[in-house]
């Protein structure tokens, strides 16, 4: 059984750097000796041990201390150095950098994190601002998850096979999302995924692509508060169950779609629909459209569509292929199969679209 862990620090001028590290940065001495000449203090502060080791030598470490009063680095008389950084809920947003983005679903996947696979929708990420994956748990059973949160911007999670039991802060017990349920993850919202059906496959998008993940230990969820209008950075949690959903005409004629309530819960930062064909006539397809969008990306569910952009070739996207659309940029999608449905994700939630 492990019952300690210390980060060990070598240091030629032990005296100092233990008055240092308790006199000015909040560390407390948790043991000391020998008593007569002592060489090694365990001290500990902020969440972490230190093994503090008179040397001839030294062995510095670098320690990165989160907060909310300075951001500077300091130096040890023994050569440490502890950094100062601030604890925000920040993130780095790139400059947008969109390219029309078809991803063919080739089945291949990597394992990231808590054993899921990832497959990349959006392999050049429009320069870092976004992600978009194809995310499988192919046993099912329990998932080793932990309680986390996002450092994000945007990010929502839909369910397109199988099912999935989750739980959320101030949301209540742990509930089961099915195929076509969908959820916005507000901005640092703790959850956690408990459970999932053997094939469990989900669409993830998010912004932007590199954010940090943190755990919090300090949480067991469910927490014992429900508050589920509670904003997290001016956002609110969604649960979208399908089977509840109404639908209405979608902005391509021939086209209906339900809308995922998402548009309303971000005040209007982001947009998720699922759209399906209504009634296609003619040559099977409907006008060339085209939006003023920071983003917008196209998912098939099930079933195919005939993708044209620009008067270029057209190309059938089948299940779990997508599409990427700069603002901008006209095209069509015709030729539907009655089975058709598309998770269709945009940023804003409204915007100008023009048919020709």
């Amino acid at each position: 059984m492990i019952r300690d862990v210390h980060v060990v620090i070598g240091s030629t001028e032990f005296d100092d750097d233990l008055g240092v590290l308790i006199g000015e940065h909040g560390f407390r001495v948790d043991a000391i000796f020998p008593a007569d000449a002592p060489s090694t203090a365990i001290v500990s502060g902020h969440g972490v041990r230190l093994r503090l080791e008179r040397a001839e030598q030294s062995a510095p470490v670098r320690l990165r201390l989160l907060t909310d009063d300075r951001t500077d680095s300091t130096e040890l008389p023994g050569g440490s150095h502890l950094d100062f950084v601030p604890f925000t809920t920040t993130y780095d947003l790139p400059d947008n950098a969109p390219t029309l983005t078809i991803a063919s679903d080739d089945g291949t996947s990597g394992v990231g994190r808590a054993g899921m696979r990832y497959r990349d929708l959006l392999p050049d990420r429009w320069g870092g601002r976004f992600i978009a994956s194809h995310i499988t748990i192919p046993d099912g059973g329990p998932v080793p998850d932990y309680v986390h949160f996002h450092k994000i911007r945007f990010q929502m999670i839909f369910v397109k096979a199988g099912w999935v039991r989750v739980v959320y802060e101030d949301q209540g017990q742990p509930f089961v999302m099915h195929a076509g349920d969908c959820v916005l993850q507000p901005p640092e919202i703790r959850h956690r995924v408990l459970e999932s059906s053997p094939g469990l496959e989900v669409i993830e998008i998010g912004c932007p692509a590199e954010h940090e993940t943190i755990a919090d230990w300090s949480l067991d969820l469910p927490n014992a508060g429900v508050e589920p209008t509670r904003e997290f950075d001016g956002q609110r949690f969604v649960r979208h169950v399908a089977a509840n959903a109404q639908h209405e005409p979608w902005r391509i004629a021939g086209w209906e779609h339900r809308d995922t309530g998402i548009g309303a819960a971000t005040d209007g930062l982001a947009g998720v629909r699922v759209a399906r064909p209504e009634h296609i006539t003619g040559d099977g397809g409907g006008l060339a459209v085209a939006h003023e969008t920071e983003f917008c990306q196209l998912v098939v569910l099930s079933g195919s569509v005939t993708l044209t952009v620009d008067g270029g070739e057209p190309t059938t996207l089948a299940e779990s292929d997508s599409v990427a659309i700069p603002a901008g940029l006209r095209y069509r999608l015709t030729a539907p199969t009655t089975d058709c449905e598309i998770l269709d994700v945009t940023l804003p939630a409204s915007f100008p679209v023009s048919v020709t």
